[in-house]
């Protein structure tokens, strides 16, 4: 596995070691130890979640508050997003800042997410089934959400707001300046 840090300290983008044959392929998706060092951060995950979507539907922007902040590493099944992390930390010299990568079933990349950042992801293809493992356990009091068209953040989805999927609850997310705080 290759660890590629992002300009967010402690993001990083994952791209694994592929075997190919005639049968097909094979590749390790996680390895505790090589992936704590490939970080250099002692993370151990609890919670795996999964999400089916269509093309369009925008999830997010969300993260946990508090002592239920989460560190996520997520990957992509099938399909393909543009998955987003914003740095939310308040006393980061990146604060307000984003990165986005294209994580698809052809591309097998992976994306670590540390706590302190919200997270979201628009679906590219027709459909995509999205993976991700959490470091923390779910806390619905603990929530908290940034829209995703904050002017202030002028995040590239790739797409016109006006093709976007979005549920009712996250078009209603404060801004980044109004969102709840993470500490």
């Amino acid at each position: 596995m290759t660890f590629l840090e992002t300009k967010l300290k402690g993001c990083f983008i994952i791209e694994p070691t592929i075997f190919h044959d005639e049968r097909g392929y094979f590749m390790e998706s996680y390895n505790e130890k090589t992936f704590q060092e490939g970080i250099h951060q002692n993370v151990h995950f609890v919670q795996d979640n999964q999400s089916y979507s269509t093309k369009g539907v925008l999830r997010g922007l969300h993260y946990q508050c508090g002592a239920f902040a989460q560190a996520k590493l997520v990957r992509v099944l099938e399909g393909e997003v543009l998955d987003v992390a914003i740095d939310i930390r308040p006393n980061s010299s990146t604060f307000g800042e984003y990165v986005s990568v294209l994580l698809s079933s052809e591309n097998k990349k992976q994306f670590f997410i540390p706590r302190g950042f919200a997270h979201g992801f628009l679906v590219l293809s027709e459909s995509a089934t999205f993976f991700y493992k959490c470091d923390n356990f779910y806390n619905k009091e603990s929530e908290g959400g940034i829209i995703y068209n904050d002017a202030e953040l002028k995040i590239d989805w790739k797409f016109s707001f006006e093709e976007l999927i979005v549920s009712e609850k996250d078009k209603n997310l404060p801004t980044l300046q109004k969102a709840k705080k993470i500490w």
